[in-house]
């Protein structure tokens, strides 16, 4: 028994199976297996670098929100030998925790296609909190930006991925 090229039988069932619908089955597996690495990719969690590579952090989730601490400091002492303290935070009780450890990103939830928004950034250097999103430009660049009201009125870094 000859069967046309666009089927395809088994031997035990003989069942005839369209050669296209076995292309979209095959295409819905490869988009099932591909999608979970599309989003993995767009995710910021890991460890990141800032432009003048300064810092070390590392964002991770926590409850389904992002968050992010310092994990090293290009210079972690002061020029006294000792490790560098959030000096500069207004709530005096702060001033003398270490930099590293020092969660400075806070309750970023994703807004999909790798933004990561409603968060807020704390600046060591300065004392001030911002309100914060996150841009994900590739699997290994990041946007992260700081604002007062709106996002016009801010700063821009780009972070780059170390793991």
């Amino acid at each position: 028994m000859r069967f046309p090229i666009e089927f395809l039988a088994t031997p035990s069932s003989l069942t005839a199976v369209p050669i296209p619908t076995m292309k979209r089955f095959s295409l819905f597996l490869l988009a099932l297996f591909a999608l979970p690495l599309a989003l993995m990719a767009q995710s910021p969690v890991g460890v990141w670098t800032n432009e003048a590579k300064e810092a070390q952090f590392e964002i991770f989730d926590q409850g389904g929100k992002l968050f992010g601490k310092i994990v090293s400091l290009k210079e972690p002492n002061d020029k006294d030998g000792k490790p560098k303290t959030d000096t500069n935070n207004p709530d005096a009780a702060q001033k003398s925790k270490p930099l590293v450890g020092l969660v400075f990103l806070k309750g970023f939830t994703s807004a999909g296609n790798g933004r990561w928004e409603n968060g807020s950034i704390y600046d060591p250097k300065n004392g001030k909190t911002y309100k914060s999103y996150m841009q994900m430009s590739g699997a290994n660049k990041i946007e992260v930006r700081g604002f007062i009201g709106f996002s016009m009125l801010g700063r821009s870094q780009n972070w780059t991925r170390i793991k």
